[in-house]
């Protein structure tokens, strides 16, 4: 690894390093960039002893030293190296240019851009212009149309991730203007306003015969997003293909691109300039999601492929982050770029369109794997014992199998013979977030396929046998 105009190493985190400086230049990089903390100059990963405290101490830094909030544009994660641990700061470039260390001011002295692999003072002139032309057009800025908002779906969000909003919340979320007023993040957060997202369904390749049209909203984003997942959960059915060995599983869409492309269409509308929500459309051969907004100012499609981060609603962004609707900034658009080409997207005047087709249920078993859902061997027999139940997903068999692998390990809990697997042993086997473990073991459960045995802080999962139904 080599430094370059978008990568930054640093040796360790002390006081006298000025991380905040490092940030601030990525900010106003029209790209963004990532600071690495365990990497010496030359490129060797020399590892960070502390890996929490210092991660600990380089959020609270980037927070309270950095001005306008740059809350939703960073991601303090950790990464190994040369099999050694090291942080990484991930930077997306912010739409409220200049970024200032707060300690300074919009001087020389606050003000900094990334200048090849350097981070050097902005000039005045630039400063001035920068601000001059700052976006205040926000939704943090901007007034919410009605005045006695109640936020008790955003505190139950954020309960069930173990994270306690205190009584400052408001200010801390950025759900304020300058003035002290609620904000139309803090609207489309609450529990009741008027947005409303669609998801309509046609019987043919056109809209000329709508047979479904479903509205979510009304309620805080955060359920209607949920509530816009779930559909599309329902909707995206599965084909099977039984081979002597195996049944081949094709689903319409793969779901965690599907995931991805959703977040950003709800995260990322403009809902300031069209006053629109996102829009989800099913066909008989494919889906459209268009949401409102073009790409930000200067950035290409080239850049937008690339995985280069410029959230346009800064504060959803860090909200959905907050209660894992988003993974981490960044990474979505590899994601979707593993399944999918970049034909499916389209950038039309003032909205962007992604048109997704459905999997050919007449597909060769080896083309696309990564899109192609592959599962149970002979042994599904064992586990379901009907194939006329409805049948799992790929994710709802991996789980299935982590719980039957650790029932073979006859491992002990308490004391006792455990035939079964925690649902943290389930979560730490699988890249997915809780909430889907949750959402997906549930399921199960109600399939008739798992039981919970014991409580639910010392208890385990099962797989409940064919000659026991």
């Amino acid at each position: 690894m080599t430094e370059t105009n978008r990568i930054e190493f640093k040796r360790e985190l002390t006081r006298d390093l000025d991380i905040e400086r490092e940030v601030v230049a990525f900010l106003n990089y029209h790209e963004g960039g990532v600071v690495y903390i365990g990497i010496d100059n030359d490129g060797t990963a020399i590892g960070v002893k502390d890996i929490d405290g210092d991660m600990l101490k380089i959020k609270d830094r980037i927070r309270m030293g950095i001005s306008p909030s740059p809350m939703g544009l960073f991601d303090v994660t950790t990464e190994r190296i040369d099999d050694v641990p090291v942080i990484k700061i991930f930077v997306a470039t912010g739409s409220e240019k200049p970024y200032y260390k707060t300690k300074y001011g919009l001087s020389e002295r606050g003000c900094f851009l990334r200048v090849g692999t350097a981070s050097e003072p902005m000039p005045v002139n630039m400063i001035e212009d920068l601000y001059a032309h700052r976006v205040r057009n926000s939704l943090r800025n901007i007034r919410s149309p009605r005045k006695n908002l109640t936020f008790r779906q955003l505190h139950i969000y954020y309960e069930s991730k173990g994270l306690a909003l205190n009584e400052h919340f408001l200010e801390n979320l950025d759900l304020l203007t300058d003035g002290g007023e609620l904000n139309y993040v803090a609207y489309l957060l609450a529990d009741e306003n008027s947005m409303s997202i669609k998801v309509a369904k046609y019987a043919g390749t056109d809209r000329d015969i709508l047979v479904a049209n479903n509205e979510f909203g009304f309620c805080s984003l955060l359920k209607a997003t949920d509530q816009v997942l779930d559909k599309l959960k329902v909707e995206n059915n599965v084909s099977s293909v039984i081979t002597y060995k195996r049944r081949i599983d094709t689903p319409l869409w793969d779901e965690r691109a599907m995931h991805e492309i959703v977040i950003n269409a709800i995260v990322h509308n403009d809902y300031y300039t069209n006053e629109v929500p996102p829009k989800f459309e099913i066909f008989s051969d494919h889906i459209e999601i268009t949401s409102a907004g073009r790409l930000p100012v200067g950035m290409t499609q080239d850049d937008f492929f690339g995985g280069i981060s410029s959230p346009r609603n800064k504060e959803l962004m860090r909200v959905f982050r907050d209660v894992d609707l988003v993974e981490s900034l960044g990474s979505g658009m590899r994601r979707i770029q593993k399944v999918y080409s970049r034909g499916i997207y389209v950038f039309l005047p003032n909205f962007i369109r992604v048109s997704i087709p459905f999997y050919s249920q007449n597909r060769n078993d080896n083309d696309n794997e990564d899109a192609l859902v592959v599962s149970v061997t002979e042994d599904f027999g064992s586990v379901n014992g009907s194939a006329n139940l409805s049948e799992p997903t790929k994710r709802q068999l991996d789980i299935i199998a982590i719980i039957s692998d650790y029932a073979k390990k006859d491992g002990s809990v308490n004391g006792s013979v455990k035939s079964g697997a925690t649902t943290k042993e389930i979560i730490s086997k699988l890249n997915v977030s809780e909430r889907t473990i949750y959402r997906e073991l549930a399921v199960l459960k109600q399939m008739g396929l798992i039981r919970r045995v014991g409580s639910d802080k010392t208890g385990h999962w099962e797989v409940i046998k064919a000659n026991e139904k």
